[in-house]
């Protein structure tokens, strides 16, 4: 058998690697940060335990990437859906629908994440984050901001904050109330994104998370072979 290229090689990496990403997103959803191990992330992923380390410093940072990465392709998706639309304050209104929507249907993962941002690591830049970040700048930009450099991190700030108080344990903040504050704040009709009472089809929360870690042929589900265990030394 001859060996396989390297285009081969780095798909077969690029795919470990997202289905780690998806792996971890699931089992912190499903187990809270503490409860998952990175052996855990790696069976559920198909993959070497001896590729995470390959991929990731730790088991916090490759939850960080994994929930950014959520995040990011959560608010692209909301951004580009149809009716596809330029104006400002539209995508303004879909941009904080979309995260807001990440705290009320994911609460045990976006409360870990928040954990771990206040935790001695605090903050990990990544890939994955510098991508939401260029999606909520361009967001800003697009709602008429004179200053993006000073708008986006105050954008940012209040989203995080908002996430924080909608999953407080013992005093949560109605998301609707934290959107109403949201809105006004920047002057945004009550109608624009997805109100509450206004949901998109195929409901709020949809279990199946593919969509957002590309592991096969774009369109198609991955059903490639799964024991590519042996590309970490590749």
């Amino acid at each position: 058998m001859s060996p396989r290229s390297a285009s081969v090689n780095e798909e077969l990496r690029r795919r470990s690697k997202e289905r780690l990403l998806q792996a971890a997103v699931e089992l912190v959803g499903e187990r809270g940060y503490e409860a998952t191990t990175l052996g855990d992330i790696a069976d559920r992923a198909g993959s070497a335990r001896g590729l995470v380390s390959y991929y990731f410093p730790g088991k916090r940072q490759l939850v960080q990437s994994a929930v950014h990465r959520l995040m990011h392709r959560t608010l692209e998706e909301a951004l580009e859906r149809e009716p596809r639309t330029a104006d400002g304050a539209e995508r303004m209104a879909r941009a904080i629908d979309a995260i807001l929507g990440l705290a009320r249907d994911r609460p045990v993962l976006m409360r870990q994440h928040m954990a771990g941002l206040l935790q001695a690591e605090g903050f990990v830049p990544c890939p994955e984050q510098r991508r939401l970040a260029e999606l909520l700048r361009d967001t800003v930009a697009r709602h008429g901001s004179q200053d993006v450099d000073a708008d986006y991190p105050m954008l940012r700030a209040l989203l995080m904050g908002a996430v924080y108080t909608a999953l407080m344990p013992g005093a949560p903040m109605p998301v609707p109330v934290l959107r109403a504050e949201l809105f006004k704040r920047y002057r945004l009709d009550w109608r624009l994104g997805v109100p509450p009472d206004a949901e998109v089809s195929g409901g709020r929360c949809d279990a199946d998370l593919s969509r957002f870690f590309a592991t096969g042929v774009p369109g198609r589900p991955d059903r490639s072979d799964r024991r590519d265990r042996s590309d970490q030394s590749k």
